[in-house]
This record gives structure tokens, sequence and C-alpha cells, in this order.
């Protein structure tokens, strides 16, 4: 029996009286593409910060290449291979973007990596480069906006060169043009390889978006939640085609095409 690479299993979310997230399970495969929608409230962020530690399920677990952690720490995930980006960005906003970038790179994970160590601040301006903000790597955070916000956080996400990258609604903020080029670049960073002096071996990713059109253009699978519980689970198209996608989902009839949520 092969290893699971990564895995929810009954995962379970409780806030008082609300059950936010509903005996949830899914499996991620190495450099798959996940994509996670579903009506606002429908449990995706809750998911996300289960996968990431920041919040501990009431039933459930969480397993990483064949090893549960459902209770480790968001930091220890990190050095172990899961790193996230989130809705809220929450940068140094009084450093410069590249010195938000190499924060993240003086880890157990990258100290691992000999060449790491030794260009940190050259490997931080690729990882800035590759989501197109290194002419503003000297910049402080807290002059960019939200777009460009949410690309610094992708580049400290990337910067760890991860094997599962969680992005909390990478496109918002970003306009077509930048959303299909981040799109692009997302998607590239799967398969891996050298991006100047940033090395991947490419990652998973789980990613949650209300741009439903370049989400489908990348992902391999889409997971619909609703209410707390999976829906949905397949290829796009047939997603896409499900009854019970299309009506719950889009409030439309079967036959509609999906229309991307409002942000």
């Amino acid at each position: 029996m092969n290893q699971q690479f990564f895995a929810v299993s009954e995962l379970s979310k409780r806030f008082g009286g609300l059950e936010a997230v509903r005996a949830v399970s899914f499996g991620v495969q190495p450099h798959e593409i996940v994509g996670l929608i579903g009506p606002n409230g429908a449990g995706k962020t809750t998911v996300v910060k289960l996968i990431m530690g920041l919040l501990r399920p009431n039933g459930g677990r969480v397993v990483f290449r064949g090893m549960d952690i459902t209770g480790v720490p968001t930091w220890q995930r990190v050095v172990q291979g899961i790193t996230g980006t989130f809705q809220n960005s929450r940068p140094m906003r009084q450093l410069p973007l590249i010195a938000n970038v190499m924060v993240g790179l003086y880890n157990p994970r990258v100290s691992r990596q000999g060449e790491w160590v030794k260009t940190v601040q050259a490997r931080a301006l690729d990882a800035l480069e590759f989501v197109g903000l290194s002419d503003l790597a000297l910049s402080p955070a807290g002059e960019l906006s939200q777009g460009d916000l949410k690309r610094l956080e992708i580049a400290r996400a990337i910067a760890t060169n991860p094997d599962l990258l969680v992005l909390d609604e990478p496109f918002a903020g970003l306009s077509q043009a930048e959303t299909r080029l981040l799109a692009t670049s997302v998607h590239r960073l799967r398969k891996g390889g050298r991006f100047g002096r940033l090395h991947s071996e490419g990652c998973a990713m789980i990613i949650v978006e209300h741009k439903l059109s370049e989400l489908m253009r990348i992902a391999d699978r889409i997971l619909v939640m609703h209410f707390g519980e999976l829906l949905a689970d397949g290829p796009p198209q047939q997603v896409v085609n499900d009854p019970r996608v299309v009506e719950v989902y889009t409030g439309q009839t079967a036959g509609q095409p999906v229309q991307e949520e409002p942000e």
C-alpha cells in the first residue's frame, strides 16, 4: 500500500453551537493542484486553517507523508514542508519587501539545504521576481496595494520551497492581467525547476478561490463545500456540470454555466 502524501480524514470543527466543518475527507497527491470552492460561509477558510494548524479540529485527522500532524503547531508544519497564505495579509509593514521574505528563510527546513544559507537575500529577491515584485524589493510593505500584498504573501511562501502550498484567495485584488500572469506562474511552480536561484522540486497545492475561470484552468481537481460539508470532488469540467453544484453553489438551474462569485 502506497503512503499517502497528504490527507484530511473526517475533519470537523465547531465554534460554540456552529459546526463550521463537518466530517470532511479528501487527499492530495504530489504535484497535484486541488481547487477548493463554495459559497461564502461554506467552511473553506476554516479547512485551510485546520490544515495549517491555526485551528485545532474537534474531530478527525490531518496526515502528511504518512504522519499524523493533527496536533503539530504551524511553525513545525512549515519546517515539514506545508506553507500557506491567507485572505488577510499581515506583513511587517515597516520592513522592505525583501526583508519580509528573508525572515521566513531562517528556519531549519531551509538551513538543511546548504546553498540557501549562503544566498538568503538572493533567493528572497528571486521569490519576489517570481511574483513580479522585484522592482519594489526595497519598498516598505506598508506601501503596497492589496493585490501586491497578496503577491508578497505568495513570495514569502514559495521561498521556503514547500512540498504542499495552501493558497487562500491568491487572486483577490488582482487585475485580470495580473491574475492570469500569477496563475500561470503558480502552475509553473507546481512542476518545479530553477527560477533564478530559487530551485523547487515542485509542489502540490490547495487553492481556495472565487475567480473560477483561472482556477478551473490550472486545477487538476475541484472540491466543492456547502454548509461545512464536502459536496463534490472531481475534475473541473465534471464538477462544473454537476447539477448539485450548479444549483447550490451558483443558484442557477442545471445546464447553465457556473459564474464566478463577486469578491
